[in-house]
């Protein structure tokens, strides 16, 4: 496992290692209300101290042009906690349709920066986004310099101001040839981050391309008074220049966007006050804008559709063959516990969630889906199996 800086602008494979373990393990029947156990097959994508790494999180998950399956992730080489620490933005690709995996390696890595070591260099919770229009794809990531021992989203982890010194960096890695080879990473914060707050960053999982062409990506951070937010990011021009939006929301951070089927967009978020609300208004925070995130409206599904025990979950839209439109969104679908790993679908634009596909009742944390093809979708996920795994659904479970 390379820990060393990237050199160059572009950086190929010289050999590809097929990394990959099939294990039976659960299904669960498609029927209204949460499914029972049955076997469902899974792939290990990656268990903890696979490749020297002492834990892999935080996946993300596309599929490109040709149909190849893109995997990111954190590399956590010396203990499972959160930043600072020895990090790097891992990677694997499938041509397969996730049956098997490439090794991993690191696309993201900034080595020993500014002379300190590599645990005051991590980067980590990666966003992963296909560029339908031109094919390019774009990783996101927080890298975080020195400062160890701290934590970005706690008191002084990461400050106001620009300076890698004080606060955390913003940061893209991109690919033209099917994630075969990456740029150096890019360093956008003083574009980005408005200076008066102590953190912006990408949110873990995937950005989408809209209908118009434009790209989109989940962020969040916090204010000038450090409280959390959420909000989007986006691009007109493949990428070359972003524009931030305005918070949708207070308390909240790692969110999941969609387009939804009269073109608004819809956020997704983790919510911090579900860490009291064990209620009948616990769940996910959801709002939508039609104006790319200048306006913003709370959706009916707010607060009580999408239990959750405060984490991150996904979303995504897919077209069906008869032109309907489907949400499918994935969490631990439990108040208290990161339990319960459970894909839901939506045909009203996310109004109700009728059918639930639990996939781990003693675990499931991160996630993200992909569609496989237009019959199957696909999870990669924290589990209680093993550090990351993917599984397929077909559609025809939620009886589609």
């Amino acid at each position: 496992m390379s820990t060393r800086r990237h050199s160059g602008t572009r950086k190929a494979i010289n050999t590809i290692a097929l990394n990959f373990l099939v294990v039976m393990g659960f299904v669960f029947c498609s029927q209204a209300g949460i499914s029972t156990a049955s076997d469902r097959s899974y792939v290990v994508i990656h268990r903890q101290g696979d490749f020297g790494c002492h834990t892999f999180r935080i996946p993300g998950i596309v599929k490109t042009k040709s149909g190849t399956l893109l995997a990111v992730y954190d590399m956590r080489y010396e203990s499972r906690r959160d930043l600072q620490g020895h990090i790097d933005i891992g990677f694997s690709r499938s041509t397969d349709g996730g049956k098997t995996w490439e090794s991993p390696r690191p696309i993201m890595d900034m080595g020993e920066f500014g002379g300190l070591p590599q645990d005051q260099n991590g980067c980590s919770d990666p966003n992963i986004l296909i560029d339908t229009a031109t094919g390019e794809i774009l990783v996101s990531a927080l890298w975080a310099h020195g400062k160890p021992g701290t934590h970005q989203w706690v008191g002084k982890g990461s400050e106001p101001g620009h300076d890698p010194a004080l606060s955390s960096q913003f940061m893209f890695v991109r690919s033209q040839d099917d994630g075969l080879t990456w740029s150096d990473p890019e360093n956008w914060t003083s574009r980005l981050k408005n200076p008066e707050w102590f953190l912006f960053a990408p949110a873990p999982g995937n950005g989408i391309t809209l209908a118009n062409g434009i790209l989109v990506i989940p962020t969040q951070g916090r204010d000038a008074t450090g409280t959390p937010f959420s909000n989007l990011t986006w691009s007109g021009d493949h990428g070359k220049t972003w524009t931030v939006s305005s918070p949708a929301r207070s308390n909240t951070t790692e969110s999941a966007v969609v387009e939804l089927s009269d073109g608004s967009l819809m956020l997704n978020s983790r919510d911090n006050r579900n860490r009291q609300d064990k209620s009948e208004t616990n769940g996910r925070a959801v709002s939508v804008t039609s104006d790319l995130g200048t306006h913003w409206t709370v959706h009916n599904s707010d607060h009580g559709a999408l239990p959750e025990p405060v984490c991150m979950g996904s979303l995504i839209s897919h077209r069906l063959s008869d032109d309907r439109s489907v949400l499918f969104f994935s969490n631990p679908h439990h108040k208290t516990q990161r339990k319960n790993m459970t894909v839901q679908m939506s045909l009203d634009d996310g109004a109700t969630w009728a059918k639930q596909i639990l996939l781990d009742e003693d675990g499931g944390a991160y996630s993200s889906l992909v569609m496989v093809d237009d019959s199957t979708l696909g999870i990669l996920y924290e589990s209680s199996r093993a550090d990351l795994i993917f599984q397929t659904i077909q559609l025809k479970e939620f009886g589609l």
